[in-house]
């Protein structure tokens, strides 16, 4: 997913809420994982917070009917301030940029490694203690599996992609080839 600045600007909000002691980071997680959950689940309280006819009164009235006995003030606070910029259609990409700065200043990278086939855990924990020791950073990694990539691996850290797979070393020739 990728994510908005002005989502990371929010997030850092939410961020600098938790260091100035009004909240934690467990608790700022937790609220936003309730309200997530909520929004997610009630396809028309979705509908609502986005739709430009329903007025700025109306969404702040819902938001505190809904969410005021489930989260904190604060987090109640940040909804309405959603809601009046019209910022709701970017909430899972704050969720995500939130966890991002989490994990930064936890010392964690998330990376996502695909490989062709399943690894065991001694090669898994190879890769990992080889990302860990180059990025200077925990790894928390997702394993996805693509049989398309032949054999190797492709690492997404960030915005960048290591490709070591023969797919992508066959596609390589096939362009070399032809500009011959």
């Amino acid at each position: 997913m990728i994510i908005s600045q002005t989502a990371k600007t929010y997030a850092q909000a939410l961020i600098q809420a938790a260091q100035s002691g009004s909240n934690t980071y467990d608790s700022i997680i937790k609220d936003l994982q309730t309200i997530n959950s909520i929004i997610n689940s009630n396809t028309d309280l979705k509908n609502v917070l986005l739709s430009p006819a329903v007025t700025l009164e109306q969404k702040k009235l819902i938001i505190q009917d809904i969410f005021n006995s489930v989260i904190s003030n604060e987090l109640v606070n940040f909804l309405k301030l959603l809601a009046e910029k019209s910022r709701f259609s970017e909430f899972e990409q704050i969720i995500q940029a939130f966890y991002s700065e989490i994990d930064e200043i936890n010392g964690v990278k998330s990376v996502k490694i695909v490989s062709a086939i399943e690894l065991n855990e001694d090669y898994k924990n190879l890769i990992i203690t080889k990302l860990s020791a180059k990025l200077k950073k925990n790894i928390h990694a997702d394993w996805q599996i693509n049989s398309d990539i032949i054999a190797g691996l492709v690492i997404y850290v960030d915005d960048h992609v290591i490709d070591t797979s023969i797919k992508n070393k066959l596609d390589s020739l096939s362009k070399i080839k032809g500009n011959l």
